[in-house]
């Protein structure tokens, strides 16, 4: 049976939110820190506020280097309000 322990990388040693790591398999079977990027929530309806559906769920900037179709839906309100 193997050895599931691994080490983190780097200075910070606490499970923060800036700091989560994931086990990953190496080729040679060893098992390392792999660093998790943080999710966001998403653009939201100014009304209901619930997620808009259509559109990448990315930081704020990374928005810019999207393409157009990935950042609104073409719809009267498109990426400020949902559909109902």
């Amino acid at each position: 049976m193997g050895d599931n322990r691994y080490t983190r990388k780097g200075r910070k040693s606490y499970n923060t939110r800036s700091n989560k790591m994931k086990p990953v398999r190496t080729p040679g079977g060893r098992l390392t820190a792999g660093k998790l990027k943080k999710t966001t929530k998403g653009p939201r309806c100014s009304d209901c506020k619930c997620a808009l559906p259509g559109i990448k769920h990315v930081k704020k900037s990374v928005y810019p280097h999207l393409k157009k179709r990935e950042r609104t839906v073409s719809r009267a309100y498109g990426g400020a309000t949902c559909a109902s």
